[in-house]
């Protein structure tokens, strides 16, 4: 169990923390998403076609499916961007909207969100970190959430906990 968990699901991670699984096909990312069932199937013991897989995953092993996954690795990046413990390459696409004079009054500038710049390919300035990071930093779904978890003054494992939590809850 140990060694299912430790080879496979890290390689896995690996994988799913490069942020070009965003926009990648679905090709892409069931092959990732049934290699994750396999080592959740040899951990649980259940076979290829039982029902619940996924509540298993979810419930008892704590694992994401993989398209939200690399969203949350994503988000997490834009964080230590936000809390300057990102490279300085990575925090410089990362702007609040609160520090741009033009757009300091605006609603959104209370709301801890980010400055999305624009973009001319959708195929690959969609999927650059610069536009990626702020897009889902201020999405309709990272907005139900919670606004506590946007507060600068948490903590990063407090931060990942509340996510995690959140996006559990979710299911």
């Amino acid at each position: 169990m140990t060694l299912v968990h430790a080879f496979v699901t890290s390689r896995v991670d690996y994988c799913k923390l490069n942020v070009v699984l965003v926009g990648a096909p679905n090709l892409i990312t069931n092959k990732l998403q049934r290699m994750v069932n396999a080592a959740a199937r040899v951990l649980t013991g259940t076979r290829k076609f039982d029902r619940g897989l996924t509540q298993l995953m979810h419930d008892n092993l704590h694992w994401l499916d993989v398209p939200e996954s690399v969203k949350y690795k994503v988000i997490i990046v834009t964080r230590h961007c936000l809390i300057g413990t990102a490279p300085w390459y990575l925090a410089a696409d990362c702007v609040p909207v609160s520090e741009m004079t033009q757009r300091r009054h605006l609603r959104s500038a209370a709301g801890h969100q980010l400055v999305v710049p624009s973009y001319r390919l959708n195929s690959c300035g969609l999927r650059a970190f610069s536009v990626l990071g702020p897009r889902l930093w201020n999405s309709a779904a990272w907005n139900r959430l919670c606004d506590e978890l946007r507060e600068p003054l948490l903590t990063a494992n407090s931060f990942r906990q509340l996510f995690k939590t959140r996006l559990f809850a979710e299911y």
